[in-house]
């Protein structure tokens, strides 16, 4: 007859026979979040941090990191050639200042995009999987992806999916992203949350970290979509859950707010968050990416000191 220690032991090897293995990987993290414990370290960061990052050197640094988006229903070929042009002309009558990241766009784009682009270093990202619902079956996403890449994308943005993960279908929300991550090679993957409508802290810690064991490169925050979109809390606990993955993994994730990033100083509140929380590591414009397109011109137009329409 076994012990009372032995039935325990036993029982405890059953409990983790039936988790998947991502489940397992949640119970290393701690996701028992308080939203108003996560609203007040945010409001002290902004009030006690954001001033001293209200610089021109900063602003030049984001300028960098801005991945150029046009996903309009209008979109044709003729305005994304245009679009591109816009930054082969930025590199020529701005060279002191750094160009965009990227430039995203629809996967139907990604030949024309790839055709007219001059810059050395912009990469081509499109929004795959779906976007932006992520509801479809999985060999259309997994066949839109590689579609996207065999005609220039260099990076994809796929959203998670939602709808599973809010189910508690945790696994098939992970097997979904690993599936695209398989699809993507060694193209550089970014998972969107959907902050905006899984609403909790608790979940958005959740989520991050499911979607960087199942394959992510970088989580993002919105597709734009939704009611509502990026906000400094949901960029914290992201921030706060890559940071934690990369002490238990040695795996750097890049972060990628986007989705009502509307104003200068929204850019430069996320810029401090990253480095509050994640360091001087993740301040580059790899690993610090911010989906806008009105931005550029508002950074481009206090770099220049007067009112400037580029983009």
């Amino acid at each position: 007859m076994g012990t009372i220690k032995d039935d325990f032991l036993k029982e405890e090897k059953a409990n983790k026979k039936q988790l998947s293995k991502y489940e397992q990987a949640l119970k290393k993290y701690n996701t028992d979040i308080d939203d108003k414990a996560v609203q007040e370290a945010v409001r002290k960061i902004i009030a006690e941090k954001v001033p001293e990052n209200d610089t021109m050197e900063v602003k030049k640094f984001l300028m960098g990191s801005i991945e150029l988006t046009t996903l309009k229903t209008t979109d044709c070929d003729t305005s994304v050639m245009a679009f591109t042009d816009r930054v082969n002309a930025f590199d020529e009558q701005y060279p002191d200042l750094p160009h965009v990241a990227t430039i995203c766009v629809y996967p139907c784009f990604a030949s024309v995009v790839a055709d007219t682009l001059e810059v050395e270093g912009v990469e081509i990202a499109c929004v795959s999987g779906s976007f932006p619902s992520s509801q479809a079956l999985i060999e259309v996403k997994v066949a839109e992806t590689a579609l996207a890449i065999k005609d220039g994308a260099t990076e994809i943005d796929i959203v998670m999916p939602v709808g599973k993960f809010l189910c508690g279908d945790y696994e098939g929300c992970c097997e979904d992203i690993a599936e695209l991550k398989a699809a993507c090679g060694d193209k550089a993957m970014k998972v969107i949350l959907e902050t905006g409508d899984i609403v909790t802290a608790s979940n958005i810690k959740k989520a991050s970290i499911l979607s960087m064991y199942a394959g992510a490169d970088y989580i993002k925050t919105s597709t734009g979509k939704e009611k509502v979109s990026a906000t400094p809390e949901a960029a914290y606990v992201m921030c706060q859950a890559i940071k934690e993955y990369y002490d238990e993994t040695g795996i750097q994730i890049g972060f990628k707010p986007a989705g009502g990033i509307n104003s200068v100083m929204d850019a430069i509140i996320y810029y401090t968050i990253v480095k509050e929380v994640l360091g001087d590591q993740w301040l580059t414009n790899k690993w610090f990416r911010l989906g806008t397109s009105r931005l550029a011109n508002q950074l481009l137009s206090e770099l220049e000191g007067h009112e400037v329409k580029f983009f």
